[in-house]
Parts: structure tokens; sequence; C-alpha cells
């Protein structure tokens, strides 16, 4: 019989223990939601509140803001421009395929464009910022951002650009900028710290060589977005810092004559002051518009500048090497006196050629000078005469007396990383560097200034700036740091001078402490190169006579005024041996091929009373120094000594202020 009691109890039972545990479970999940809301709103707050305004807001870094070049003058030679750029996060982007379509309708990119657009896509990680284009008109820039919501990744941003105002005038002095390498990233912190997307670096010249005193500090923009990705609010501007700022030596308006005479010319010309070695130009030939490697050159615009066979890339003033040819002479003769090998009335005979051991040396001047003394033999460029000095004198001295006067050593060593070293032979130099015993032919020929021995131009501007102002060693300088004082160095190198000719015995002079509470920087060294003073004055004489004088080489191109006479020294620097059948048919320069003709070159100093400035013209394949160099380097000096009296009053009126 069933028990209906039973049965109601243990429904109850079960009813009820149901009821606990669904009312268990509802605590729990009930506990659970109340956990999970803790979790989110206080325990992961920061969490998310991070995620949140990563939605909402977004940072920019700022590209750094390069420091800017002056000329002596205060005139601006390199400055920055604001520039719109497109940049584009492959990451962030759906379909980027349909974007590059999008974007040609709005800002008409060309397809060849955009086929490199893909290329660098490849060549990069999908996290990688790709620039689209590195200079927008205004117009595109705002047509960009009123589509914005139409295009996820792609970011419309200001950045900042170099310029060159003077454009091919100062290529060679400034270099030129172009987008930071994976190499220059790695290489350099500073430039990494500092990188941001199409970041602009120095690749030559004074650019790369201050690179990271130029480079600024990048800021940081933070901007609030709408769900569209656009920009609706700027929350925050963190301002990077200007890099460094520089005062060049260089006088823009001799800077852009010398370029202006060089058009047409492989070569160079540079200006000197004798005493601060200052650069006052540094012309080379042929150049380019750096501005076109500011936003990335074509490879058309580059194939053309990288193949040029004149190589407009190379800054002929520093990095290309010449025979000095007859410009050494002057140094050759100041060798032979100041170690008594001849004196000023040395004689010797030219009779157009010389024989020595079954070899024939010729001069220049096919029947002979004559009877030649030593001021009349640097006059006229005798080749005969110096043959026999240099035979008597021997390359070992004579290398030496060259490397006292700034041969064979960089100039403006840590400005210019192309800068080469001249090669100033020796015995020593060839045994090391060919591996054969030196010959006395090739003792005769670097007499001359042929043979082995190279310099560059600025090179020889240096040594006969140090022949103009009495015979002291200077250090020439691209940038004025107001440290270096005219006056200073002028009554220093007068009192050394006063000191020997009041009869101090030569040790006594070089060894003595003269005045040197005049220096105010050690930079300035004025140490004598000579023995006896009155041996650079000799040479300096006859130099003014290869100008000024009738029969001197470079007589066509003196300045009647006195104001403008100058001293000088010409030079042929022969590239190919010439034939007996090329002499003796007496062929012209105009007559053979290009790259067989001579270098004509020509240094010089001005003016020749109280000089101050000191020049070197070298022309590639121009044929005869005297004929070419020289009318050039006759008008850079009027033009410099014009400006002179601007130059001091600036100089002075910068001392003041210091």
């Amino acid at each position: 019989m069933f028990d209906r009691d039973a049965l109601g109890v243990n429904k109850n039972k079960i009813i009820t223990r149901r009821m606990f545990i669904l009312s268990a479970a509802k605590v729990i999940i009930f506990a659970g939601i109340i956990g999970r809301l803790f979790s989110l709103q206080i325990s992961e707050n920061k969490k998310y509140s991070f995620l949140s305004d990563k939605n909402r807001l977004r940072a920019w870094k700022l590209p750094p803001k390069r420091g800017i070049f002056e000329d002596y003058f205060g005139n601006t030679i390199a400055d920055n421009n604001q520039v719109f750029q497109l940049h584009v996060v492959p990451e962030e982007v759906e379909d980027f395929n349909y974007l590059m379509v999008r974007l040609k309708n709005i800002i008409k990119i060309e397809n060849k464009e955009i086929r490199k657009i893909y290329k660098k896509k490849e060549k990069q990680l999908p996290w990688q910022t790709l620039i689209i284009s590195e200079n927008l008109s205004w117009e595109e820039f705002s047509k960009l951002n009123l589509f914005l919501h139409e295009l996820p990744g792609v970011k419309p941003v200001f950045s900042v650009a170099r310029q060159y105002p003077q454009a091919e005038n100062f290529t060679h002095v400034l270099g030129y900028v172009a987008e930071a390498s994976v190499q220059d990233i790695n290489n350099y912190s500073f430039i990494k710290e500092n990188y941001v997307p199409g970041l602009r670096v120095g690749k030559t010249g004074l650019e790369r060589a201050l690179e990271k005193e130029l480079i600024g500090v990048s800021g940081l923009q933070r901007y609030e977005v709408n769900a569209h990705g656009k920009k609706i609010n700027q929350i925050d501007r963190i301002e990077g810092t200007q890099g460094k700022n520089f005062r060049t030596t260089i006088d823009q308006e001799v800077q852009i004559y010398v370029q202006k005479l060089l058009i047409g010319k492989s070569g160079s010309i540079n200006v000197m002051d004798i005493y601060t070695g200052d650069i006052i130009a540094m012309g080379s030939s042929p150049t380019f518009n750096p501005n076109q490697f500011v936003h990335g050159i074509d490879s058309k615009k580059w194939d053309k500048i990288n193949k040029d066979p004149m190589k407009p890339l190379i800054n002929k003033s520093v990095s290309s090497l010449y025979s000095p040819a007859s410009t050494l002479k002057p140094l050759v003769a100041l060798s032979a006196l100041e170690n008594h090998v001849i004196a000023p009335g040395f004689v010797h005979k030219c009779e157009g050629k010389m024989e020595l051991y079954d070899h024939t040396f010729h001069c220049w001047q096919k029947k002979g000078h004559g009877f030649m003394k030593l001021r009349n033999a640097i006059k006229q460029s005798c080749d005969i005469y110096f043959y026999e000095v240099a035979r008597r004198l021997g390359v070992d001295r004579l290398s030496i007396t060259a490397k006292k006067y700034g041969l064979g050593e960089k100039v403006l060593s840590g400005y210019f990383f192309e800068e080469k070293s001249g090669v100033i032979p020796s015995t020593k130099w060839k045994l090391k560097n060919i591996g054969k015993g030196w010959v006395l032919g090739e003792t005769l020929l670097t007499g001359i200034g042929q043979g082995y021995i190279q310099c560059t131009p600025l090179e020889l501007c240096l040594m006969v700036a140090q022949l103009a102002n009495g015979g002291f060693k200077i250090r020439p300088r691209i940038i004025d740091d107001g440290t270096v004082v005219y006056e200073d160095i002028k009554s220093n190198i007068d009192k050394q001078l006063e000191n020997f000719e009041s009869g101090l015995k030569q040790k006594e002079m070089i060894t003595s402490d003269v005045d040197l509470d005049l220096m105010k920087t050690e930079s300035v060294n004025l140490k004598p190169l000579f023995r006896n003073p009155e041996n650079v004055k000799f040479v300096n004489d006859a130099m003014y006579g290869v100008i000024n004088e009738f029969m001197g080489t470079a007589y066509a191109s003196r300045h009647e005024k006195k104001k403008y006479q100058y001293a000088g020294k010409t030079g042929t620097s022969q590239v190919k041996r010439i034939t007996e059948e090329q002499r003796e048919l007496e062929i012209e320069t105009k007559d053979l091929p290009y790259e067989d003709r001579d270098h004509a070159a020509f240094i010089a100093f001005a003016p020749y009373k109280n000089p101050r400035y000191a020049i070197s013209v070298l022309i590639e394949h121009g044929g005869s120094g005297s004929k070419v160099a020289a009318p050039l380097a006759k008008k850079v000096i009027k033009l410099v000594i014009d400006r002179h009296e601007l130059r001091e009053k600036i100089r002075k009126e910068k001392r003041i202020e210091i």
C-alpha cells in the first residue's frame, strides 16, 4: 500500500534542496558579477582607462628642427621650412589596395610613385610608418583631413624640411641632407633617440660633420580623435629643442661669385685669411642643387648627377688630388735657401732641355731661358733651373719643408669627412708604398711639382697663406666661434719678427715666450716655420715679379692699381706625358682631347703690401695656368679686397659684442 504522507515529505525535501541550490547559484553568480565589476571598476581601472585613452588619444613624435647656418655677415645659407606629409601605418589598414586607389584620387599620385610605395612597403615591417608623400600642398593636406574618416591608418602630419636658399652655390661647403638610413640610426645614438619617420640627416659637408649639434631634440604632440581617427582636439604639445646654429667664415657674395666663375668648368677656387685661417670662399665645380635630396631625389636626376664625367658629387677643394706643378716652385726655392743649398745669386743656364742617365728633361720654354738667377727663375718659371735646385736639395729635405707649410695633411680635419690628405713623397715613402728605391730623375720631377707629389687645392691655399704671413703656422677654420682674434695674431707675428730683426738668435726666438699673454685661446698656433724670415721675404718678392713685372708668367693678369696688386705663381699640371712628336709639332691645348689637357693652377696672396688673403685656383684640363687660372684669380682678388673694409667692420663689431 502506497504511503502518501512519506511521498509528500520526500517531495518537499527535494523542492527545498533545489531551491537551496538555485539560491546558492544565484548568490555565486551575483557575487561573481559584483567581483568582476569591482575588478573592472577598481582593480583594472588603470588598464581599461589606458586602453580607452589609447582609442581616444593619439601621440605624434614631432621631427627635430635642425640648427641653421649663416655666412660671416649673418645671411642664412641653410634654413628650415614647414612641410605637409602623408604617413600610413600598413598594420592599421584593412585593404591597402583600396586605400591606394582612394589616395590616388584624392591627391593624384602617379603610377610610378605607387609602384615605389609598394616596393617600399614590402621592405618594411607592417607596424612601421610608410611615407606616401613628403611634400603635400596645403590644398592636398586639407582635402585629406576631410576624407580621413574613410582612410584608416592614414596620418596627415606637419613636418620640417631643410632648405638651401642659395642652392648650388653652397653645396660643397654645407653638403646636403637625406633620409636617415638604418646604418645612421644604428651607428649614432643621437639620431636613434630623435628618429621620426622621414627624418633627414647630414650626408656630406658641414651638415654631416656637425650632425650631433645640428639635429636638435624631437617634440611630442597629443590629440583626441573620434571613432574614425579624425583629430578633434589637441590635448598636449611638448616642443622640441632646435639644434645649434652655426656662423661660418664664408662670405656669401664671394662664394656666389666664385661659383659663377666656375660655371662650365671642373675645378676649385679657394680664398683664405692669412692670419686667422678663415675660409672666405671654397668653390667647387660642377655642383648640384642640394634641395633635390631633401624630399628624395628621383632615379633619373640621381643617375644624371652620379654618372656625370665631371663628378659634381666630389668637393674638389678637399677631395681631389692634383700635381701642384710650378705652384710648388716658391716652396722648392724656400727649402733650398733654408737648407743653404743655394743662395739667391746662384746662376744656372737653361738651354731648353737637359740630359740625365739617357733621359731628356725639358723646360716649357723650348729654346731655353739662358742664364738665370733664383728670382728670375721663379718669375719666369724655368724648369731647368729648378731641376738643378731639386737635384742639389734632394727629395727628403723638400718633403720636410712641404709638410711644414701644410702640404700632405688635411686642412679642415673634422669638418669634412670626405677630405683627403695630399701625397708628399720621400725616399722612405716610396719604399714603403711602392716597394722600390728612389731614383734621381724622380727628384727632378718633384722639383717642378710633378711625379708622385699631389695636393688638394685647399692645401695649396694654406701653403701660400703661410708664406704670405711671413712664414707662421695658422689653423684654418670654417666655423667662426669668436675665439680667434686677428689683432692678437698679427701683433704676435710682428713681435716675433721684430725680435729676429733685433738680433735674437733663431733658436732663442723659437723657444722664447713672446707675448703669450696676448693669446686668448690655445687654438691659435703661431709657430714659425722658417729658419730665416729673409728667405720667406725673398720668395714673396719673387712671386710679386711673376704678376707685376715684364716677363712674369702672369704679367697679363696684373692689376694696375696698387690697391689690388698681388703676388702669385702659375702652374700647368701635366696629366699625360708629352710625346716627342707632339713636342715637335707644338700641338696646342685646344687641339688635344679634353682628358689629355693639362690642369691649370694658380696661387696668390693679396694685396702685396700688407697682405691679408690667399687664393688658389685649379681648373681641371684647363691648359695653361697663366691663361686660364690666373685671370680668374685676378677677378676674385678684386672683389675680396673691395669687401675687406666691410668684413673688418663686421669682425670688429663681433669682437665688441664678445
